[in-house]
């Protein structure tokens, strides 16, 4: 993938259809995904910028929980890596399996994180509010909303984004 500079990616952003908030909130992201990128000589930093950067294109199309399957779609057609198109399909929470998108009506597809740069991009975007940086009591406690499993699956993910890049 060939480095691109965070202004192309909020051109992108814009073209898409993002908001200067959704902008906003992608470069707080990027910041926490890369804190944890950097800790380890494993991790594509490159990558994980990217996929934090366009985490979110997808809410250009839609605010639902459909928009990271948007944005993996739109990122596909623009001929990006298959590694940024995975990083925004599962980003949102800590994943969603695919029996829970076919309980959604969404195309059934697995999304749950498997990479380390997967699961750095979804456990910084569950540590970023707005734009503002929130710790994980605060991220589950805001996602009271969710299913029980869904909820221990935002803390397991931040346990082994903890010991991934400790």
């Amino acid at each position: 993938m060939p480095e691109r500079s965070g202004r192309e990616f909020e051109n992108l952003l814009r073209e898409a259809g993002c908001s200067e908030k959704v902008i906003a909130h992608s470069h707080a992201v990027r910041d926490v995904a890369l804190e944890y990128a950097q800790q380890d000589p494993l991790v594509s930093v490159e990558l994980v910028h990217a996929g934090a950067m366009l985490h979110d294109i997808g809410r250009g199309k839609s605010h639902t929980i459909f928009h990271a399957q948007h944005g993996a779609d739109l990122l596909r057609s623009q001929e990006f890596s298959e590694e940024v198109a995975r990083i925004v399909e599962c980003h949102t929470g800590a994943g969603l399996t695919s029996d829970e998108y076919t309980l959604l009506r969404v195309s059934p597809r697995d999304c749950m994180p498997q990479t380390t740069e997967e699961k750095i991009v979804s456990h910084a975007d569950n540590l970023v509010k707005g734009s503002r940086r929130v710790n994980i009591a605060e991220s589950i406690e805001s996602a009271i909303h969710l299913p029980r499993k869904v909820r221990h699956r935002m803390y397991r993910l931040a346990l082994d984004v903890e010991l991934l890049c400790s």
